[in-house]
């Protein structure tokens, strides 16, 4: 069988997740037996996650944290809320915080904001939590988290009132065209639209990733998604592909693909979510040049 591979320059870590990776690496870096906690998963890829352990970087969640004592813990890209700087303050504990710039920014600016908050995020996720926890550190105010369109008929009167001024904020990875969507259902709601404040958070470096990703999945007859089951950004750029190519499908190791896929002149477009490491694209492509040629 003969095919084209071709790795998407642009996939792979964002810049946040390159830094915390590379700051848990220097602090391990010479250390026998050295030990640092990360306070939950420092990327959502547990290929990336097993070789990090191999180096000594233990994951560890909120509840584990205020146990610990006189120790090192490293706060990853997505951010904390303020209740976990007041456990390490109390615990004594070293922290490395890797936020991203752009979420401590967001984070400052829901700090600062009064009145009604709506995050348009994935609820439960460690970014939006921080964000969530930001905002009831504010006086006075109230916050709502909206998935997606259809959850904004699911909130209860007492939690949203349309009638007063609304600010709207989004995760920084979610998808931009999703996020007009929801700001355009909200302001239909609104008694009066031009009190609703929407605010353009996403990180650039993903908006510019979900056009350069749909050109890719178009130029391409089949499209390898490598990424974690656990990633948000994952999720959303692997339905991002799927929607411009039909044969796309999402791996997060290389037994998971199937010979089947494939056909005779091909041409396969590897590529993966801020989460995915460059090492593991690579392999992909090599997997498939010495396994199924």
């Amino acid at each position: 069988m003969e095919f084209n591979v071709e790795i998407d320059r642009y996939s792979g870590f964002c810049n946040g997740v390159v830094r915390a990776v590379k700051r848990a690496e220097e602090n391990l870096s010479g250390k026998e037996n050295g030990l640092l906690y990360s306070l939950g998963a420092i990327v959502h890829n547990n290929s990336e996650l097993e070789r990090l352990a191999k180096i000594g970087l233990r994951s560890i969640d909120s509840t584990q944290m205020q146990s610990l004592k006189n120790v090192t813990v490293l706060i990853r890209a997505h951010g904390e809320p303020p209740k976990t700087y007041q456990i390490a303050k109390e615990n004594n504990i070293k922290l490395i915080d890797c936020t991203c710039p752009v979420v401590l920014q967001l984070q400052k600016r829901i700090a600062a904001t009064q009145g009604q908050i709506i995050i348009f995020g994935k609820k439960g996720h460690a970014e939006v939590n921080g964000l969530v926890g930001m905002a009831h550190s504010r006086d006075g105010g109230n916050v709502v988290v909206i998935e997606n369109v259809a959850d904004i008929d699911k909130v209860e009167p007492s939690e949203i009132d349309y009638s007063k001024p609304i600010t709207i904020f989004s995760q920084t990875t979610k998808d931009p065209v999703e996020y007009r969507h929801v700001c355009q259902a909200i302001r239909e709601k609104m008694h009066s639209p031009e009190q609703l404040t929407i605010n353009d958070t996403i990180c650039k470096q993903v908006v510019q990733r979900h056009s350069r990703l749909i050109e890719f999945a178009k130029n391409h007859s089949i499209i390898l998604f490598v990424s974690g089951k656990e990633s948000s950004n994952g999720q959303v750029l692997y339905e991002l592909c799927r929607s411009h190519n039909s044969r796309s499908y999402q791996i997060e190791s290389l037994q998971e693909i199937k010979k089947e896929w494939f056909t005779d002149g091909d041409s396969v477009g590897i590529c993966g979510a801020t989460s995915t490491p460059q090492w593991q694209l690579e392999q992909c492509a090599t997997h498939l040049t010495q396994t199924l040629k």
